[in-house]
């Protein structure tokens, strides 16, 4: 009898085993391992930067549920961003957020204004890092940039395909031809002696930022002193400048050459083309990171924002390159969803 009642008891405990480990499980809380810890973040000036690597598994963010989320999401920034975050925003409304998300295209710079000094916005979206004196003026209103790395631009120089005398350039041409030529013959005697009409960004986009960086070494002045200047912080006016003369140059970013590569001709630079392969390899001198910043708080006090971020950085990598860009490393994407732990305070 005792061993029959043993017998019956051990059963009992091992379905109960059972039916422990089959259970419901949570998805929303993650346990804290090594791989969805809080970050290991760098403050630098108060703004939390790119985490250190993640494992080579990656980073897994909670599941969202789109239909589940309510509110507005309100964002400003970068024209170079603007049509991923434009994609990534229809996505998420198209599987189920009801709420609405505003993306103004009004240059880096314009939206690091409204995200550090009027406190207008929840996201800032970026083609370069936030500047120190941005950092300052976030801080004064109480805000901590946190920084998401979303992905890669291979920035383009592009003439018009009626242009048959240039296919490359170097950096050194590169900077004769946006700033002291007057003629193409002037950076090349084998070209045409024909007036050099420039388009390029306005001085609020980061990516007018990025190559005076890159080309002038910080300094704007030769850029904009230059002849036949055209700025614009709509990139399709300046595609739409291109276009009109075999004799004109622009540059923005890859996105606004792909969606035209029909009339445009990408120049390659120092020999090296604008392509997936050569900015994965680093080998292209103009790749450079794409970025939404933004705030532990906000993002706490408004889910609607956190969940967004959270998709967008889940689901980049599936949209980024039919947009005209290409998919940021698997490190930084991961200490990017690593700071969205940070942020969450998970």
């Amino acid at each position: 009898m005792q061993r029959q009642l043993f017998k019956m008891l051990s059963l009992l405990v091992l379905a109960a085993a059972l039916l422990t480990a089959c259970g419901p499980k949570e998805t929303v809380a993650l346990p804290q391992t090594e791989a969805t810890q809080a970050p290991q973040t760098v403050e630098t000036d108060a703004v939390v930067e790119e985490a250190a690597p993640a494992e080579e598994e990656g980073v897994v963010l909670p599941m969202v549920d789109p239909l589940a989320v309510s509110g507005n999401v309100i964002s400003a920034g970068s024209s170079t961003v603007f049509p991923l975050a434009e994609v990534m925003a229809a996505r998420f409304q198209d599987e189920g957020f009801a709420g609405q998300i505003t993306i103004d295209s009004i240059g880096s710079g314009g939206g690091f204004e409204r995200f550090c000094e009027t406190g207008e916005t929840d996201i800032s979206n970026a083609s370069r890092p936030i500047k120190d004196s941005e950092i300052e003026s976030c801080a004064a209103i109480g805000r901590t940039p946190i920084e998401f790395h979303v992905g890669t631009d291979a920035l383009a120089v592009t003439v018009s395909q009626e242009n048959d005398f240039i296919t490359n350039a170097t950096l050194e041409e590169l900077a004769t031809i946006f700033s002291t030529a007057e003629t193409w013959a002037d950076v090349n005697p084998e070209w045409p002696a024909e007036p050099i009409v420039r388009y390029i960004p306005g001085t609020d986009s980061g990516t007018f930022d990025y190559f005076v960086e890159e080309i002038f070494d910080g300094d704007e002045a030769p850029i904009l002193s230059a002849a036949n200047l055209n700025l614009s912080e709509d990139d399709n006016v300046l595609v739409q400048g291109i276009l009109g003369s075999p004799y004109a140059i622009g540059f923005f970013g890859y996105a606004y050459y792909a969606e035209n590569a029909d009339t445009l001709t990408v120049l390659s630079i120092e020999g090296i083309e604008p392509s997936a392969e050569n900015v994965d390899n680093n080998s292209y001198p103009l790749a450079r990171p794409l970025f939404i910043y933004s705030d532990a708080a906000i993002m706490q006090e408004k889910p609607q924002v956190a969940a967004y971020i959270n998709f967008f950085l889940t689901f980049v990598n599936e949209e980024i390159v039919s947009v005209g860009y290409f998919p940021a490393s698997a490190e930084a994407l991961d200490a990017s969803k690593q700071n969205w732990f940070y942020a969450m305070g998970q």
